[in-house]
């Protein structure tokens, strides 16, 4: 929670002037003659539009010239928003310098791994740290705040866009600043060459003016100070939203502030994030033609939800069609603009928000999908635009409402960070591919996920589910096994509890006690091998990716490897540990197999799925309101043993009901 306890009410108050679901886009008008702003809101309004995202890379708008404020034409895109109904999302801009900043000091730009030096002509072409950028951002939002503090278009405070930018700034101030974080972190220079491991290859610091972020090397670089520079990026980023937050803040302690993320994005630890902003914001942008786009998206949002222990989220940006980012961008099929819109709603987010509301003429973006496409209103995405703004109107109930979750899974910033570098036994074990395998099985089953870091509170679950914790503290490793011990049920997969949060090898493992195994030896099977698994319970699988050869010591075994050069040895392994169990998983299971072996453990813990419903249909229990999403192309028939009505279409299902083709319910009552 925020440190002056207010984030709640905050969120409230705003969940109650737009009267449920906030739903429109990033609009842009400074893009536009001003005569083409009356005609906006009036499609804004047909559209059921009430929250837009202004200003987010207005900078060289509001202030053309050192000092020189321009914010006439805001003040008059402000008035004419809420006249029409419609609140603003409003933006600090500070994403996008200006070239009279970076004409004056290119030092603010920011210095890539090899040592070149990014030019001006895109965006967020900054350095976090720069003394510069910094103080010419906070001039600025201090302005935008005092001019807007009462204005009655204030609704949110939505700081920069998409940090961080660039993945570390190598420049001299950068280089500095690192120092500084990691004197405040070690204290002394003998604690950081021990947490550096700098004994290794004669790496040993003498003075801190010694200590540069790491670049590019003979061989591999040391994987301690890599992890550590990923920290300091992201602090130094997150130095910078607060330090607008704060500002914000004083200015206006009742309106909430926030950020938007980026998914499951690997560069910011998100856990630390989301701890300083009132509500979680999220850019969500799933490949149109991706066979499990559904999946995936799920998965974001069930840890956008989680950031925030479970409160609701909101949709900031996605799209009504297709992007400009990949190599070919598909437009949606009909009818899933819709589905998706209604997914986010389902696992947790009180918006559906799009970049942008009109569809831009010139600029990088130009080909990105709109609410406003480029065909104008007589077109296919408008109406399916206007037809979902109603539709979200009928849903004002659910907003604000919590989707529980019996099963966690633990995602760890820090612990990808590390897994992924080089000098590993297989730079093919990829965090983000191994949490979408486990997460997939329960997805399909219906059973609803929370994320959690490794050292959260965990009473709350039944099963934890550990896709990869390669690296890991003494504290959670001693929170994961409490679970256990306390009567929980716990599934992990290889190459976990290996390392220490400095990338130090343990010794013994972490879980080697909790898990009743001891792993003597890794095997990564090359790309085409595979082995045979042969179970205590049923048929024979296969194995691929990784091969623990490991011995049992008190663990049951479930599976063994039944070929290979080192002959037969445990695969898969259970252990009773205190009052609860310890599922270990050595090797890559087939999805059918991991499918049966996480089912069968969730079970054994007392979780249940929300439905018995099709195949291909996903059903979230969001509050009160079971929502139903048809995935497939087919129509299907669901069940319903009880009277309930959907809040979509108003009809009374006694027994049963019907989902076309991407048909969507929302289901109120005492359904399944």
């Amino acid at each position: 929670m925020l440190s002056d306890g207010r984030p709640g009410l905050r969120i409230d108050a705003l969940r109650e002037r737009l009267g449920g679901l906030a739903y429109g886009g990033d609009y842009n008008p400074e893009q536009w003659p001003e005569k083409t702003w009356a005609e906006d809101v009036a499609l804004m309004r047909e559209a059921g539009v009430n929250l837009v995202t202004v200003g987010v890379f207005s900078w060289s708008a509001l202030e053309p010239e050192p000092g020189r404020y321009t914010f006439d034409w805001l003040d008059r895109v402000l008035d004419l928003l809420p006249e029409n109904g419609i609140a603003v999302d409003l933006a600090t801009p500070t994403a996008a310098p200006p070239a009279w900043m970076i004409a004056a000091h290119p030092e603010v730009l920011p210095v890539l791994e090899d040592g070149s030096r990014l030019t001006f002509g895109a965006r967020q072409h900054y350095c976090a740290s720069s003394p510069v950028y910094r103080a010419g951002a906070a001039a600025l939002v201090e302005r935008l705040a005092a001019r807007y503090a009462e204005h009655p278009a204030l609704a949110l405070w939505h700081v920069n866009n998409e940090y961080p930018g660039v993945d570390g700034c190598h420049c001299p101030v950068s280089a500095a600043h690192f120092r500084r974080w990691l004197a405040d972190r070690y204290g002394d220079l003998d604690a950081l060459n021990d947490a550096w491991g700098t004994a290794f290859w004669g790496q040993r610091y003498g003075s801190w003016d010694e200590i540069n972020p790491p670049g590019p090397v003979l061989g591999d670089p040391n994987p301690s100070q890599v992890v550590d520079f990923r920290r300091f990026n992201g602090d130094a980023s997150l130095e910078c939203f607060t330090a607008e937050r704060d500002i914000l803040r004083r200015h206006t302690p009742d309106v909430p502030v926030t950020t938007n993320f980026m998914a499951s994005y690997k560069l910011l630890d998100y856990w630390k994030w989301a701890a300083e902003e009132d509500v979680v914001a999220l850019d969500a942008y799933p490949d149109a033609r991706d066979p499990i786009g559904q999946v995936r998206a799920a998965l974001n949002f069930d840890l956008m939800r989680s950031l925030r222990g479970g409160r609701p989220f909101v949709l900031m940006e996605s799209s009504t069609g297709p992007m400009n980012s990949r190599r070919r961008n598909s437009a949606r099929p009909p009818g899933q603009l819709r589905l998706r819109s209604h997914q986010a709603v389902a696992r947790g987010s009180d918006s559906v928000m799009f970049f942008q509301w009109r569809a831009s003429r010139f600029g990088a973006e130009k080909f990105f999908s709109a609410m406003v496409p480029h065909a104008g209103t007589d077109s296919r995405v408008w109406r399916e635009v206007r037809a979902l703004g109603a539709e979200l109107r009928d849903l004002a109930p659910v907003a604000g409402s919590r989707v529980d979750a019996d099963v966690a899974m633990v995602w760890d910033w820090p612990s990808w960070w590390a897994l992924e570098l080089r000098g590993r036994p297989s730079t093919d074990v990829a965090f983000h591919d191994q949490a979408l395998a486990h997460y997939l099985p329960l997805w399909r089953a219906n059973i609803p996920v929370a994320m959690v870091a490794p050292g959260a509170d965990l009473s709350g679950h039944r099963l934890v589910v550990v896709p990869n914790l390669y690296a890991v503290t003494d504290a959670a490793a001693a929170n994961l096994t409490r679970f256990v011990e306390d009567g929980g049920h716990l599934v992990m997969s290889y190459f976990s509890g290996v390392v220490d949060e400095h990338d130090h090898i343990r010794r013994p493992n972490a879980f080697q006690d909790l898990l009743g195994v001891r792993v003597e030896e890794f095997n990564p099977l090359q790309v085409e091998e595979t082995l045979t698994l042969r179970w205590s319970d049923g048929p024979a699988s296969t194995a691929a990716e990784w091969q623990d050869l490991m011995r049992a010591e008190g663990a049951e075994v479930l599976a063994v490897f039944e070929d290979g050069p080192f002959g037969r040895c445990p695969a898969v392994t259970r252990n009773a540990y205190g009052r609860g169990t310890a599922t270990y998983i050595g090797t890559r299971l087939d999805d059918a197999r991991l499918r049966a072996l996480l089912l069968d453990t969730a079970s054994a813990a007392g979780v249940r799925p929300v439905a018995d419903v099709p195949d291909g249909v996903e059903a979230v229990r969001r509050g009160e309101h079971l929502f139903l999403l048809n995935h497939t192309d087919e129509a299907v028939i669901v069940a319903v043993p009880g009277p309930c009505v959907d809040l979509l279409t108003g009809t009374r299902h006694e027994d049963a009901l019907g989902l076309d083709p991407q048909g969507v319910a929302v289901l109120r009552g005492q359904p399944l």
